[in-house]
């Protein structure tokens, strides 16, 4: 039997007539107002909610962060939710320029209780709500428009009445016809005009009109369409704070919120990093950080954004995942080689003070708060850049680029066998045994150098080597120190490269040699040594790119031996 089609049960959601839609034209230049709903919205989603310390504690964050208007709970629907509001308000734990927000359906003992619950705020929002939607009217309640008109503005007078009674308060209202995103623009109009006609806001004295994508039900463009729709056509406009809040159904969430701000909206509602119901609401982190790549401040501070997580981690007992934007373990980290070879490159060039330009890295991680230590990381998929940057930032070692690539194939190697990432000290270790510890058959021990420069060879030098273990005494001359120290060794040695730089500063400063050398006309292999001596450490790489040519030779013979 053949399966149904499970898309026959679906319909594409409609777009919205706006022929002259001008909102793909616009840019954010400027943040949103932003509201927090982690304590209310983002509370009810956890499997278990938030005690009254872990509410504190986010609640102080949240002021920490920068948020100005945060949803503190919906204060009819539980005792604890109650308790806390009156806990903020009787301790004086709100911050004069802070806004708290209770939320409550439009029913008259929840309004009553509600308010209750903020007597003797300095400034408060209460947002009242009621679903409009179709499938709401149709399946939940079974009312008409008018019916479901008159919940809300039944609801508006009432709150407009308690409040009147408390003028110590600073007051706010929000109204919410929820499930915006699936009802017809016509009504939602119509409910919102209804709603603020008996609340009579001014350009003094706003009110909050949020238009929520409760279920994501269609791609961010026609959110938006439907913002500006409304943004266009209500009533009393300039008295009016459009809000929306996303959900993220789809996926979405962030860029529906950025072209919804495109389009009018003014006010965004979300959660730190999304958590919500189902998918989660918008997270206000990644849309904050976003701006910066638009050259706008957001208004909040993540400067710090790794205690940030922390916190929200522990009161919300969720993990944030690693890959998340932004504040994810991860987001900053690069395994792959072409993209380590282009960030550190970018990293060289990269000038104080300066238009950020970092290949694959948007934002600054330092200005997050976060260390460059683990911008790159090292594993079987990476390249040469990735193990020289982590040499150069952990160790000091700036290898020469024919170095890295050499190097780099005794990394890929280890990498290939273990099948796992390796780490800094991983990768030093791995240079330590490939180079500076290249001891056999030839190892320094130190060496007596003079100089006359009336001399065709104005330096001799004697040295003083262990060959196989055994004491070796040799002489040498040359135009320079290196030049006779292979002179001594007497050796078929051509010198091919050399680089020096120093590592640290000051007294404690030492001295790192790489050379690049052909043996007995073979093919061309480094030797690197470090010493708080330049001159010693340049023998020492000398050295340590003989015995490399020595014991390549060797297992060359060997593995012939066995084929």
């Amino acid at each position: 039997m053949m399966l149904q089609n499970p898309a026959a049960k679906y319909r594409a959601y409609p777009t919205v007539q706006l022929t002259d839609r001008r909102w793909p034209n616009n840019t954010i230049s400027k943040p949103p107002i932003w509201m927090s709903t982690d304590l209310r919205d983002g509370n009810q989603a956890l499997i278990e909610p938030m005690s009254v310390e872990k509410k504190l504690r986010f609640f102080e964050l949240l002021i920490q962060v920068g948020l100005k208007e945060i949803e503190v709970g919906f204060p009819s629907a539980s005792q604890t939710d109650f308790d806390f509001v009156r806990k903020l308000i009787e301790e004086d734990r709100i911050p004069d320029d802070v806004t708290i927000i209770v939320l409550t359906q439009s029913r008259e003992e929840l309004i009553r209780r509600t308010v209750e619950s903020c007597i003797g705020a300095k400034q408060a929002t209460v947002h009242l709500y009621n679903s409009v939607a179709p499938v709401f009217r149709k399946v939940v309640f079974g009312m008409s428009r008018e019916e479901i008109t008159s919940i809300a503005t039944t609801g508006t007078k009432l709150v407009k009445e308690l409040l009147s009674q408390h003028p110590e308060t600073d007051w706010t209202f929000e109204y919410t016809p929820e499930s915006f995103s699936t009802t017809e623009l016509d009504f939602s109009k119509h409910i919102c005009d209804a709603v603020s006609a008996i609340w009579q806001p001014t350009p003094d004295k706003k009110m909050i009109i949020n238009l929520p994508a409760t279920v994501e039900c269609s791609t961010p463009n026609v959110y938006a369409d439907q913002i500006e729709w409304m943004s266009r056509k209500l009533e009393r406009r300039d008295s009016i704070i459009i809000s929306v809040h996303p959900h993220n159904d789809r996926g979405t969430g962030i860029a529906a919120a950025e072209l919804a701000v495109m389009a009018g909206a003014e006010r965004v509602e979300g959660c730190l990093f999304g958590n919500g119901e189902r998918t989660g609401n918008v997270d206000l982190v990644t849309l904050a950080l976003n701006l910066y790549t638009q050259g706008v401040h957001p208004g909040l501070d993540f400067s710090d954004i790794d205690s940030v997580r922390k916190v929200v981690e522990e009161c919300n007992q969720l993990p944030v995942h690693p890959r998340h934007p932004y504040v994810g373990d991860l987001v900053f980290t690069a395994f792959s080689g072409s993209h380590q070879d282009a960030i550190k490159k970018g990293f060289a060039k990269q000038q104080p003070n300066a238009i950020w330009e970092i290949p694959y890295l948007p934002i600054d991680p330092a200005d997050l708060g976060r260390s460059y230590d683990a911008v790159i990381r090292v594993n079987s998929q990476s390249g040469k850049g990735g193990m020289a940057y982590l040499l150069e930032q952990d160790y000091g070692l700036v290898l020469p680029r024919r170095l890295q690539i050499e190097f780099s194939r005794a990394v890929q190697k280890v990498a290939d066998q273990t099948g796992l990432e390796i780490t800094s000290q991983g990768i030093y270790d791995i240079f330590e045994s490939e180079y500076l510890a290249q001891t056999s058959p030839y190892a320094y021990g130190s060496h007596k150098m003079v100089e006359d420069t009336s001399s065709d060879e104005p330096v001799q030098i004697d040295i003083a080597l262990l060959h196989r273990q055994a004491p070796m005494s040799l002489q040498g001359g040359g135009n320079g120190p290196i030049d006779a120290f292979v002179d001594a060794l007497g050796l078929d040695i051509k010198l091919m490269d050399y680089h020096e730089h120093a590592i640290g500063h000051g007294a404690n400063a030492k001295a790192a040699c790489y050379v690049e050398l052909r043996l007995d006309n073979g093919p061309t292999l480094f030797g690197a040594g470090i010493d708080s001596n330049i001159v010693t450490a340049s023998f020492k790489a000398v050295l340590s790119a003989v015995n490399r040519h020595l014991h390549q030779r060797v297992a060359a013979v060997a593995e012939h031996a066995t084929a």
